[in-house]
């Protein structure tokens, strides 16, 4: 089976060496490097992109920039700790992360820690929402999060220092350096962030959030040459280091820390003949964690994983309107740890995908993905989108697809309760987008529904109830709708911008209770989330006010009243000045949880109250 996936693959690639040599002395022009099957196969879905101002204005995490932005709610265990999403009410390890084209997610886990991933190292975020397992694999179900670091190959010279200081003793540092011409691309990026994280808890002095100081250190560069106007080269680089404290539940619990290091590098080869595009990536992943169960010992254990990924892209623009896509990856995953014997996992896969703009009103795509493992089935998925412009304002979508999520490493091969004969996920989904469109108003409704088959979960052994161990137990249905806005007006010198966000999910796990099946609400999944932003702009002055309202969720998987974690409600204000005349120089402040609410988004996860943060941004 390994034979058949390597030979397979590799004999698909050779085309790209046979259509790259050709050299062109056509003039060169500026061009942005990104993502462009996101935007070629996903335009019937819901793409939110995040603007460079509101990233600048969020906390450097990205569980508060999505938190405060978008949909999706966020099983955050403390300010700082472990913070997992729950995107249309599917589990943290149905969302996936992509790193300029390449998942990310653990291979232990399955799924990413989003206060592990600085929002300032990148400069475009974007959000889709829905199946995207054609273009991204395992995880892509609730949706895929995109961190893009985009090179501009036109000549210029920029720097950025962010610095800021706030409660607990919180400090944080970016620094962003880019320098381009028709040639080359270059962007480097450093950040530092940490805190003490020893908060009051809001209405009782008595009490303080223990052990819960935490670090992080990370660095990017993007680097892209053009060789000619054919061939282009692209190297993306990143490093994570952070250590972490995790919070105390009771005074008199143990103290623990986990140290997390991780590295990423891809190298991608760009080559244009004619009519064809081929796109050459190998990426290497490295993974690894080290846990102490106590801060005063040296013992900790560990795990440890290396991923090496090859993925060979081939477009062909038939004409204007029709566009192929054919792609080939191999990944292979080689890993081990203190639980965990040392495994290896390979995995090849096809893909086809076909776009059609049938008129300036009409378009639709239509893609398939056939996989190839050793070791837990060969999942075949689909995927078909279309949208049509009715009016000048007003433009609807569909999409259909099938998406799956693969057994992780913990769920194969932990030892003592790994199981290695677990099945994929599989999830069968359908959407139907509304969008209205005015000159300084926009608003998105979107209604989609989820059928999700052999759930992964751990549950108690029938002959050990201490004992955990994976299964494919559960028939998960989810629903609800979406709602997106933005508002913009400018009045002489005076911007004023509105954005909102609202969802309502419900999503039911099948359960047997007195001999009877029955569907509960799956646990950390609320019923209504909202979100809103209001900023104002004049002159070298700009403002904002944040709001987010999460509702009620249940904590265990009968939905007892006693588990009930209680709505709660956060708002944050902020603004600063522009001091520069030919550099931006801003000094600004921000109060964040400005009414001191006090609320847990997990049990016994205590969240701080009213903060403050100053911070100098300057570009030069």
């Amino acid at each position: 089976m390994i034979f058949k996936i390597r030979f397979t693959f590799f004999l698909l690639l050779l085309c790209q060496f046979i259509s790259a040599q050709s050299d062109s002395i056509t003039k060169l022009k500026e061009v942005i490097i990104s993502d462009s099957n996101l935007k070629k196969f996903s335009s019937s879905q819901s793409i939110q992109t995040i603007s460079d101002s509101i990233i600048n204005t969020n906390q450097p995490s990205l569980t508060s920039l999505l938190n405060y932005n978008t949909v999706i709610y966020f099983k955050e265990n403390g300010l700082g700790m472990t913070s997992g999403p729950s995107f249309r009410g599917t589990t943290s390890a149905q969302t996936a992360v992509i790193w300029n084209g390449i998942n990310i997610n653990s291979q232990f886990l399955g799924q990413s820690d989003f206060n592990t991933i600085g929002t300032r190292d990148f400069n475009s975020i974007t959000v889709k929402a829905g199946g995207g397992s054609i273009l991204y694999g395992s995880g892509a179900i609730g949706g895929s999060i995109h961190l893009n670091n985009d090179l501009n190959f036109k000549k210029g010279f920029s720097n950025h220092l962010f610095l800021s200081a706030g409660s607990f003793n919180t400090y944080s540092t970016n620094y962003r350096a880019s320098i381009s011409s028709d040639k080359l691309s270059l962007q480097i990026s450093i950040s530092r962030n940490s805190s003490d994280n020893d908060f009051k808890y809001p209405g009782n002095s008595n009490l303080r959030n223990i052990n819960g100081e935490y670090y992080n250190t990370s660095m990017n560069t993007a680097f892209g040459y053009k060789i000619n106007s054919k061939n282009t080269l692209k190297l993306y680089s990143q490093f994570y280091d952070s250590e972490r404290h995790f919070s105390l539940t009771t005074p008199t619990a143990s103290k623990t820390k986990y140290d997390d290091f991780n590295t990423r590098n891809l190298l991608e080869w760009e080559s244009r003949l004619g009519r064809f595009t081929s796109k050459l990536r190998v990426a290497h992943i490295g993974e690894s964690y080290k846990y102490y169960p106590s801060i005063t010992s040296d013992f900790f254990t560990f795990g440890k994983v290396e991923t090496a990924i090859v993925k060979y892209d081939l477009a062909f623009d038939v004409n204007d309107k029709i566009k192929l896509n054919s792609i080939v990856d191999y990944s292979s995953n080689k890993g081990h740890g203190s639980s965990i014997n040392d495994v290896r996992r390979e995995i090849g896969s096809g893909s086809l995908l076909l776009s059609h703009l049938v008129s300036e009103k009409w378009d639709y795509s239509v893609s398939i993905r056939q996989e190839i493992t050793d070791n837990y089935g060969n999942p075949f998925l689909f995927s078909f989108g279309t949208r049509y412009l009715l009016t000048d304002f007003y433009r609807i979508k569909l999409n259909a697809s099938k998406n799956y999520r693969m057994p992780t490493y913990n769920d194969l091969f932990w030892e003592g309760s790994g199981n290695p004969n677990l099945k994929p996920e599989t999830s069968y989904q359908g959407e139907i987008g509304n969008e209205f469109f005015l000159k300084n108003f926009s608003v998105s409704l979107t209604g989609y529904y989820n059928d999700i088959q052999d759930l992964l979960r751990w549950v108690p052994s029938e002959s050990n109830s201490n004992i955990w161990r994976p299964e494919n137990t559960d028939h998960v249905k989810t629903y609800g709708a979406e709602v997106l806005l933005e508002w913009k007006t400018k009045i002489s010198n005076h911007n004023f911008t509105v954005n909102g966000t609202y969802a309502y999910t419900v999503s039911k796990s099948k359960q047997l209770i007195g001999g009877e099946s029955v569907y509960k609400q799956l646990i950390y999944v609320p019923y209504h989330k909202l979100t809103g932003s209001a900023s104002y702009n004049w002159t070298k002055l700009s403002s904002y006010f944040q709001y987010l309202y999460n509702g009620e969720v249940y904590s265990t998987p009968f939905n007892s009243k006693a588990g009930i974690v209680k709505a709660y409600s956060v708002a944050n204000i902020g603004a600063d000045y522009d001091f520069g005349r030919k550099n931006s120089f801003k000094l600004g402040a921000q109060v964040s949880n400005l009414f001191n609410k006090d609320y847990q988004p997990v049990i016994s996860r205590q969240m701080p109250g009213r903060n403050y943060t100053i911070y100098i941004n300057l570009n030069f």
